[in-house]
């Protein structure tokens, strides 16, 4: 029998022996429960049904209204960058195996999928100096709240204190987390460097802080002074976080080198695809002592009966097994497919590999802020060292950040973020990411252009 829509093999018949059976004589029937009054009797506003190949012409248009790093070229960062993600890392995670693997709870028939996330958070604990790393966030934002949590029931201290350089959604992310536990959090501000006031954070800290929370590279691209930031916690016996940028991790020291108790980021830049903003994938490393606090699951290595090596849940005592209301955290899940493009981008690259991308990231920037520095009107507002993001300032008198990208955007280019949007403080300035992928052309091109505009 042909059917009248491809994609829903009901029949006729089939829905007839269905209302047969629960004693409907038609589909009205089953909502005579609706008052007639409030039922719609009209004809829904939507466009007539299309045949395959006019749907596909259909989608084809509408995805083409979107604009992405595929046809333009990106300068912009503040959280998600345009990275170069090896060909090798689709391939992969397009094996069935992989993308169809939901949750590993019987390590018999998982030992692929709980491999390839021990992998991850022995590559986690290799970049951040950890002792001990778990299977990924949800991103980079839940982790930081989760790191806050953590510190306040390890602790059984209520106040959290975090730089205003963190992420504007990371801290909106910890304050909804703090609401329904109850906690306090204090913010502190930056200095004219770009960095956290260390100043203000010594009042801020005291003996009822449990943690202190800080991004390096901060929001703005800086590089917080972590090694100095690190004494003011631990003297009041809190826990030091430290959310960190993992490209930044082959260049710069260890936050566990440098006495943090906790590490957590996105991995996005690590093979992850943008996807107009997400999903992506968060890690979460803490020193030994916190291990049995750490939310989400954690895969451990050991023998089989004949000595073989495999892989299980370890740990497992956790919010989505038996503890329930003593449950450290609500997250019970996690982000193992794009964990697996982390891995993969890691293994690709090698430690020489990523020490390279790093360093390009950080030459390339260092470029394009000269470049920028050079253009009549353009001022840089911070003076501490960056990475691979950086601000610059646009002048008062000429057409605003937004008006700016949105005259880029018709050259091709996605412009930086605007500051003023959660910084009214900086209303007029720039967030400027420059990647691997840029080049010097594309690179002075923007800067003349951004020059021209003002």
């Amino acid at each position: 029998m042909t059917l009248p829509h491809r994609y829903i093999p009901m029949t006729e018949q089939d829905k007839a022996e269905m209302l047969a059976t629960i004693g409907a004589a038609t589909t009205d029937d089953l909502f005579r429960d609706i008052p007639d009054a409030i039922r719609y009797r009209g004809v829904l506003p939507m466009s007539p049904a299309l045949d395959e190949i006019s749907l596909l012409t259909h989608m084809k248009e509408l995805t083409s209204r979107n604009t992405d790093t595929a046809n333009c070229t990106s300068f912009l960062g503040a959280g998600i960058y345009d990275h170069h993600i090896p060909v090798i890392i689709n391939h992969l995670i397009s094996r069935s195996e992989f993308y169809t693997a939901y949750t590993p709870y019987q390590p018999e028939i998982s030992q692929g999928e709980l491999q390839a996330i021990f992998e991850f958070q022995s590559y986690i604990c290799e970049l951040t100096g950890m002792a001990v790393a778990n299977a990924s966030m949800y991103d980079g934002m839940t982790a930081l709240s989760e790191a806050g949590a953590l510190a306040a029931g390890a602790t059984k201290r209520r106040k959290l204190v975090v730089s205003r350089t963190v992420h504007p959604e990371a801290r909106e992310t910890l304050r909804t987390m703090a609401h329904g536990l109850g906690l306090d959090i204090v913010e502190v501000g930056y200095s004219a460097s770009g960095v956290t006031d260390l100043a203000a954070l010594r009042a801020a800290v005291s003996s009822d802080t449990a943690a202190v929370l800080v991004q390096s590279p901060n929001f703005f691209g800086c590089l917080e002074d972590l090694a100095a930031i690190e004494p003011i916690i631990h003297g009041v016996k809190g826990l030091f976080v430290v959310s960190a940028n993992p490209i930044s991790l082959g260049l710069l020291e260890a936050p566990g080198k440098l006495g943090a108790d906790i590490v957590v980021g996105d991995a996005q830049p690590l093979g992850i695809p943008q996807s107009f903003g997400g999903p992506t994938c968060g890690f979460f490393a803490v020193a030994e002592p916190l291990m049995r606090r750490m939310p989400g699951r954690i895969v451990g290595q050991t023998k089989d009966l004949d000595g073989k090596r495999g892989f299980v849940l370890t740990l497992q005592a956790r919010e989505q097994h038996i503890r329930r209301e003593k449950a450290t955290s609500n997250i019970c899940s996690n982000q193992a497919l794009l964990a697996l493009c982390a891995s993969i981008y890691l293994s690709t690259l090698g430690k020489q590999g990523l020490i390279d991308v790093a360093n390009l990231n950080l030459s390339k920037a260092h470029y394009a802020n000269s470049q920028l520095a050079g253009q009549e009107g353009i001022t840089l507002p911070f003076t501490a060292p960056f990475f691979n993001e950086f601000v610059i300032r646009l002048p008062e008198e000429g057409p605003s950040v937004s008006e700016i990208n949105e005259q880029l955007l018709k050259c091709g280019m996605l412009g930086g973020y605007d500051l003023g949007l959660a910084y009214p403080e900086l209303a007029g300035h720039m967030l400027v990411a420059v990647t691997e992928k840029r080049t010097r052309e594309e690179i002075d091109h923007f800067a003349s252009r951004l020059g021209e505009l003002q």
